[in-house]
This record gives structure tokens, sequence and C-alpha cells, in this order.
């Protein structure tokens, strides 16, 4: 070998000597390094006791230092009840409750598709609630009265609606047992100022062409003839017998200054004879007598007869 590939040879020898010499002593002084895990034996020594010095390097036991405590163990996570409403509640209450992350997800994807909780009974539904999370929370569910149906308003009306509903019944039903007594034949009854009461003892008067009566004498005004109990639909003639008519309490309307829907009211008054009555005021000021509307197609001589006992001006 020449000189030159003596010295290159002698340059490799050292750098693996040096090598080998650092691997040697990095072995020998490292023990930080764990044990195999087939060398569960030192394993346990080292970590005997909580303190990673218990056991020397060599298996030798060393007793820890006396400020030197045990690693405690963390305590288990224990849920909180208190009332909450399941519509409002947000994620930091469900998880505080005991809830897992992902039902808390699941109640926020259901309120926001629209989704509400109605009624206890309704939360057993989520998703990965067991029977006795739910008994640990049912006495702490609060449902607020805005999230109730809007029918329930309405419901404390309609039971009372069907309670008078059910009084008119009994009523009407006692009245089949006990009827009042009938007039007799030649006895008569004012017809605008009887109650529903006294019309019933009139012969084939019974409890709803009574009310009938009333109902159209109110719309009418009063009565000025007993030929206009016959607008009446299947009013019984013979019962027109038993009664008289005073026209002393006839009431009527002023016809020049009702609105076109207040005209309309009257029986005797429909929507056209109602706008003839407003254009004429419209282009020929108030009206002084219902002659004044001969001349309209709406109004024949028939209609102004039965229209005069109403009219004031």
């Amino acid at each position: 070998m020449n000189r030159n590939d003596r010295r290159v040879s002698m340059a490799a020898l050292a750098v693996l000597l040096l090598t080998a010499l650092t691997l040697v002593l990095t072995g020998r002084y490292d023990t930080s390094s764990d044990a195999l895990p087939a060398d569960s034996l030192s394993h346990d020594r080292r970590t005997a006791g909580g303190h990673p010095q218990a056991y020397g390097t060599h298996g030798s036991y060393q007793p820890a230092p006396r400020h030197a405590q045990p690693y405690a163990a963390e305590p288990a996570y224990r849920p909180e009840t208190f009332p909450f409403d399941p519509n409002t509640a947000d994620s930091t209450q469900l998880l505080r409750l005991g809830l897992q992350p992902w039902q808390v997800r699941n109640i926020y994807r259901y309120r926001s598709r629209g989704g509400v909780y109605r009624r206890k009974e309704d939360f057993a539904r989520l998703y990965g609630l067991t029977v006795k999370d739910y008994r640990r929370l049912e006495p702490y569910i609060r449902i607020s009265p805005d999230y109730l149906p809007a029918s329930t308003l309405f419901a404390k009306s309609d039971s009372m609606r069907r309670v008078l509903h059910q009084q008119e019944r009994d009523s009407m039903r006692r009245d089949t047992v006990q009827r009042p007594a009938k007039l007799r034949e030649g006895e008569t009854i004012d017809l605008n100022t009887a109650d529903t009461l006294l019309l019933r003892r009139v012969p084939g008067i019974g409890a709803y062409y009574a009310r009938e009566i009333v109902y159209y004498r109110q719309r009418l005004g009063g009565y000025v003839s007993t030929a206009q109990l016959d607008e009446i639909p299947d009013f019984p003639t013979t019962a027109k017998a038993y009664f008289t008519v005073s026209t002393s309490a006839v009431r009527r309307i002023n016809i020049n200054k009702l609105s076109l829907q207040q005209l309309r009211r009257h029986p005797y008054i429909n929507f056209y004879q109602a706008k003839a009555i407003i254009d004429y005021r419209r282009l020929r000021g108030p009206l002084k007598s219902l002659q004044d509307l001969r001349l309209s197609k709406d109004f024949p001589p028939e209609a102004i007869e039965r229209l005069l006992p109403y009219i004031d001006y």
C-alpha cells in the first residue's frame, strides 16, 4: 500500500473506533429508556408505588423522598341536575346534565329543523338516552307554555261552549217533559213585547219558533202586522190568531244618516236599494220622503209601502 492508501485506511479506522466508543458510552449511561415489553418485572419495579425511583437501576429498593406524594387518581365526572327546558337549553347546560356531545349536537339539529319538545315524553326520544338517564332528568324538565300547541288557548272556551250547549240540551229536554201551559182559544199576547217564554205558550210555537220570532223582531225593529210572521220560514199560520200588534214600540231608522252597510242590515233593504239611497243623497241631498225613490227601479210601490213604517228622516 502506498502512502496515500495507508492514510485513508487509518482515517476510516479512526472513524469506526470513535463511532463504536460513542455507542458504548451512550448505551452504558442512558438509564432513562423504558424496559422492553417482555421485561415486565423491571417495568413494574420502576413504577411501583406510583413513584419512578422506588427501585434503583439494579433492582435494589430505594425509598422515595418524604416530600414526594403518589399521583392522585383523577376524580370521576358527576352530572348535575337542575331545571331545564330542552327547547332553550344551551350546550353548556346540556353537557352539565351529563349528555354526550353528540347527543347535544342531535338536540341542536332537531331544533334547527323546527322540532319542538311539547311534552316531557318527547325528550325521551333523544337517540342514545337510556332509561336511567331519562328517569334522572325527567323531574327537572320544564316545558315553557310558549311551546304548547296554540289550540290550548281555546281549550277553556271550547269546554265552556260544550257546557253551555249541554245545558241548553238539558233545558230542551226538560221542556219536553214540563211544557208551559198553552193559551186557550181567544187568548192573545202582544207580538212586540212578549219574550220567548210567553211566546212558547202559543199553540204550535216551541223553543225554535220563539227564538225566531224574537230574532226577526230585532232585525225589523218591531212588527206592524201579524202577516210579517209568514216571512219566517215554515211558520205555522194557525199561531197568528193568538197575536196582537202594538205599533207604538216599533223602532225607526234615519234613512239620511245611515251608511250603506247599516242600511243593508234591515230585512227590507237589499244592497241595490241601499246603493240607490246613497246615490240619491249624494246627487240630490237628503230624502224627504220615500216617494223620492219611486222613479228608481229598485223601489217598486210594494217595497216602499212595507218600508214606510220603519223610516225616519
